[in-house]
């Protein structure tokens, strides 16, 4: 089992997430073989704490998160909760965050009324 605090102390000693501590990263998440929801606080805690990141760890980052949140097909009320929080934690929204949200409602094959009415709300934010 990896030791998530200590790749997490190795991964941000500079503060930024480059290419190659991506390739450390998925080197030990390939070892766990697991995608729950320790693995995800882990990456998103990861993208969180960073001053910067590369966008091939944006993209890994909500690949997992996407595989996580749409493993039974749906997107309900504590999954939206959860969400909500990821996407406020110390950052503006983005507009790739807003991108990753039309992404899993296009994917999700069942949607709450809490996570369309964060769509609304982010999107409204955008205009």
């Amino acid at each position: 089992m990896a030791d998530f605090q200590k790749l997490k102390a190795t991964v941000l000693t500079d503060g930024t997430i480059d290419s190659e501590e991506v390739d450390l990263i998925c080197r030990e998440l390939y070892r766990e073989s697991r995608i729950d929801q320790e693995v995800v606080d882990f990456l998103v805690d990861l993208r969180n704490e960073a001053l910067w990141v590369c966008p091939t760890y944006e993209r890994l980052c909500f690949d997992f998160v996407k595989f996580h949140l749409l493993a039974d097909g749906s997107l309900d009320v504590e999954k939206t909760a959860w969400l909500r929080a990821m996407l406020f934690a110390d950052r503006p929204i983005s507009a790739r965050d807003r991108q990753f949200l039309r992404e899993l409602r296009d994917q999700a094959e069942e949607v709450s009324y809490a996570f369309e009415e964060l769509c609304d709300e982010l999107m409204l934010d955008a205009r």
